[in-house]
């Protein structure tokens, strides 16, 4: 095992993600939640603060944000009226979309401009490995 390569290829995937969101015109905060429930469906506040791995008052500021932008509806919990269940309003949806669009897109002209037709065929192979890294990573 080359422990040089496990190293290396954190770098480059954190770098690229970093380099990625530089195009974001939201909060990761804010597109992390709506990602979340765009995903998931309706979750609570606890929820979004679980799956976030951050703190209860942290993901209450952003909710709280998100509400007043109209981004997000929150709704009596069925099973617990004293919870909030949150839901992706469309404006919400449509927002999501953009930014992931323009993501998308930056990442797009990234490699057009970049890489030669070979390298972009290379390029999907590897997709497809890390895409089975993070299935393996993902199940612990």
């Amino acid at each position: 095992m080359d422990d040089a390569l496990a190293a290396d290829l954190r770098q480059a995937v954190g770098e690229l993600v970093r380099a990625v969101r530089t195009v974001d015109t939201m909060p990761p905060g804010h597109a992390a939640i709506l990602g979340y429930l765009d995903r998931s469906g309706p979750l609570t506040t606890t929820d979004l603060a679980q799956r976030r791995k951050v703190t209860h008052q942290s993901a209450a500021k952003s909710v709280k944000e998100l509400l007043a932008l109209g981004l997000i509806s929150a709704h009596p919990h069925p099973e617990d009226r004293r919870k909030l269940l949150l839901h992706l309003a469309d404006a919400g949806r449509t927002r999501l979309h953009a930014e992931r669009s323009q993501r998308a897109d930056s990442l797009e002209a990234a490699i057009r401009d970049s890489l030669d037709p070979d390298e972009q065929q290379h390029l999907r192979t590897c997709v497809e490995l890390l895409t089975r890294l993070t299935r393996r990573l993902s199940e612990g």
